[in-house]
């Protein structure tokens, strides 16, 4: 009976001394941070990614990591929309000249077209992540 009683209360030591999920995760929220104030969005987005396919209990962790992945996500996407700005500007500006053969104008249509709806979805994913960040 002692020995039962002995064993239980090792057993019980071991378990309690045991870190939580979210302590062995918090060295990779640390980089998941340092990546974040470094700019490398897209890593930082990786990285969460892994710490979710890791530590998949780690439930305060992940709360922060979620809002650190809103604000990543919503860095890359404004990036994004200033890029696609820009191309869909060059294509504005390649519609004006004057002397465009019918096939060169339907492709720069075309392409105006595809960077128009690139360009409307990224602004509403910018808004979707803000509104999630007000609540």
């Amino acid at each position: 009976m002692n020995k039962i009683l002995l064993l239980l209360a090792l057993l019980a030591l071991t378990v309690s001394c045991e870190q939580s999920e979210d302590e062995k995760a918090a060295p990779l929220l640390a980089k998941i941070d340092s990546l974040y104030k470094a700019e490398r969005y897209q890593d930082v987005l990786d990285s969460i990614g892994v710490l979710r396919d890791r530590f998949p209990r780690a439930i305060n962790t992940r709360k922060t990591a979620l809002g650190i992945w809103q604000m990543a996500s919503m860095k890359l996407a404004q990036a994004d929309i200033a890029r696609t700005d820009s191309a869909l500007q060059v294509q504005e500006q390649a519609l004006k000249q004057g002397k465009l053969t019918s096939q060169r104008k339907a492709q720069l249509l075309v392409r105006r077209d595809s960077l128009k709806i690139r360009y409307e979805a990224l602004c509403q994913m910018v808004k979707a992540i803000q509104k999630k960040q007000a609540q």
